[in-house]
């Protein structure tokens, strides 16, 4: 099992990338600042960009001082593929928990 932690920034930030087939297990968000934020998230196949077409969460509030986790579903990257997060504004962290597959 690996763990990747990230600050989401206000622009496309890869939340966990690389070679090999791994499953998604956990995502769990942090909203560290003092104002509600956004968070938008895309699962993207290799060859793939972030768009509408690959987007697999909108604009989802994340309360000022909260916390969001992603763990009823479970995803497997192959190499290349990426999830991949933008927020409204710098203050969220991410936590991605991956398996090898």
């Amino acid at each position: 099992m690996a763990i990747y932690n990230t600050e989401v920034l206000a622009t496309n930030t890869t939340l966990s990338s690389g070679s090999g087939e791994r499953a998604i297990t956990t995502v769990i968000v942090c909203n560290t600042s003092v104002s509600d934020l956004t968070l938008t998230l895309y699962a993207v196949a290799n060859g793939n960009s972030a768009g509408t077409g690959t987007m697999i969460v909108n604009a989802l509030t994340v309360p000022a001082g909260d916390t969001i986790s992603f763990d009823q579903e479970k995803m497997v990257l192959s190499s290349g593929d990426s999830l991949i997060a933008v927020g409204s504004s710098t203050g969220l962290t991410a936590t991605v928990s991956t398996l090898a597959v």
